[in-house]
């Protein structure tokens, strides 16, 4: 009889930003990867940018860090995000969802600002997350022509997540 050890759970890091207290879909979007066979490390809402860099430094396996927006301010809750990754506290790519911009207008601009204050991914589907961090893994986790993620992203999700 042989004996095998299943493969090592993918590991990442969820929460929702520093302004917002939404936590359902944060609820939902952890079980369904746990679902998938990741180990989510959950950190909730209101969840600053050093809370996070505090989670990436004490779980360096991770593949990913997630964070999730309804109120829409996310841009000025991610500000610390691109000096945390500068230092390398956070070391994994950073993939956001849910409403990302104030208001029922949404822009490539807004896009645009998030992948500036280094934002890796946007994710406008939650279903599509396991391909995403598919994708990030097999780039080695750097993201692939961020730009023209955004252009693509914006064609074809004209609505909120």
């Amino acid at each position: 009889m042989s004996w095998t050890t299943p493969p090592p759970r993918r590991v990442v890091i969820l929460g929702v930003a520093a302004s917002d207290c939404h936590v359902v879909a944060n609820q939902l979007i952890a079980r369904f990867l746990r679902d998938e066979g990741f180990e989510v490390e959950n950190l909730g809402a209101c969840t600053p940018v050093e809370e996070f860099a505090r989670a990436c430094v004490r779980r360096p396996e991770a593949e990913a860090l997630l964070v999730g927006s309804l109120n829409g301010h996310i841009h000025e809750d991610l500000r610390g995000l691109r000096e945390a990754k500068r230092s390398g506290r956070v070391h994994c790519p950073v993939v956001v969802g849910g409403n990302l911009s104030v208001g029922s207008s949404k822009s490539v601009l807004s896009d645009r600002r998030l992948y500036a204050l280094g934002v890796d991914r946007i994710v406008h589907d939650p279903a599509t997350l396991p391909i995403v961090l598919t994708e990030l893994r097999t780039a080695g986790g750097r993201a692939v022509d961020a730009g023209a993620r955004a252009g693509a992203a914006w064609a074809g999700h004209a609505r909120a997540s």
